[in-house]
């Protein structure tokens, strides 16, 4: 698949990461629909960059934990450009509370984004896919679904969820619909990020240097592009998950 032309939607690319992710793929002539969750991010400063770039783009605010608001949001994208060649799934929230004290609200507060939410986009979307005979769904995972990280229990089962559910769907989907993961290591600390914190980051890494957006950005770009690639997770993480 080219990234030239191909129809994007992003989950949560109203900022951050799925907002530079959304940028570096609309620079390379993707058109991109994406979601933001609350009229206070960023959204529409979002979209104006989106179009400053010379590509068609659609804001949607959306809920993807809602089954019907998940739906709408696949609607709307389709009604705007006739077809959805890749999902990103990278609306998420994270987390922090011993396990002890974490309740039930913060537990389902982080398996519904983080793995309902995109179980019901890729359900919603893949029977356009699959009726188009072709698609991409990926996934953003992270580091806590596969290593060992007190404080964020509820966070890393349902990161962990999302990596077993993008293995399913790859395998009940093929050959149309490829589906794959990415767990990125640090590619963007806080805005209140202390010295201290940037250092313990750089030490974590192989590398021992803290990644960027455009990290994840490309590696996206790889697995559009890739078409022999499905059921993966690929680690964007400087070599943290070996240290």
């Amino acid at each position: 698949m080219e990234v030239n032309n191909a129809v994007v939607l992003i989950t949560g690319a109203a900022q951050r990461v799925g907002r530079a992710v959304a940028l570096e793929l609309a620079r390379r002539g993707a058109q991109i629909a994406f979601s933001y969750y609350a009229e206070d991010e960023p959204w529409q400063e979002a979209l104006g960059s989106l179009e400053s770039l010379g590509v068609r783009a659609l804001a949607c605010r959306a809920d993807v934990t809602r089954l019907a608001e998940a739906r709408a949001l696949v609607d709307a994208a389709m009604r705007t450009f006739g077809r959805i060649d890749v999902l990103i799934n990278n609306a998420s929230i994270w987390l922090k509370q011993p396990a002890l004290e974490i309740s039930e609200a913060e537990w389902d507060a982080e398996m519904n984004v983080n793995a309902k939410g995109p179980f019901l986009m890729a359900q919603a979307v893949a029977p356009h896919m699959l009726a188009q005979g072709n698609g991409l769904i990926v996934n953003i995972t992270d580091l806590s679904a596969f290593q060992t990280w007190p404080g964020y229990a509820h966070h890393s089962a349902a990161k962990a969820a999302l990596v077993a559910l993008t293995k399913v769907l790859a395998l009940e989907w093929a050959p149309a619909v490829r589906v794959n993961a990415i767990a990125p290591g640090t590619v963007l600390l806080p805005d209140d990020a202390t010295e201290q914190k940037r250092q313990w980051a750089v030490d974590k890494s192989a590398l021992k240097r803290i990644g960027a957006p455009l990290d994840v950005a490309r590696t996206v770009i790889y697995l559009i592009e890739e078409d022999f690639a499905t059921g993966s997770v690929y680690f964007v993480d400087g070599g943290r998950s070996l240290v």
